[in-house]
């Protein structure tokens, strides 16, 4: 085994280098789950016909006073 010395730990520009890693991280997330929310909730409800889902419920008899 030797005994030389632990090398000294990063402390100068620590932060810096974290706080550089971890705001990457969060714009790439940020961007997923904007494109997950457009994709997957914005543009389904673009294409809604309600009239279409108005038919599909009266026939299926949820309305009473409609015939």
């Amino acid at each position: 085994m030797s005994s030389g010395a632990l090398p000294k730990p990063q402390m100068h520009g620590l932060l810096a280098k974290r706080l550089q890693v971890h705001i990457v991280g969060a714009f790439i997330m940020a961007l997923g789950v904007a494109a997950s929310y457009k994709f997957g909730v914005a543009e389904p409800r673009k294409n809604y016909d309600s009239m279409k889902d108005f038919e599909e419920m009266r026939k299926a008899g949820i309305f009473q006073s409609v015939k």
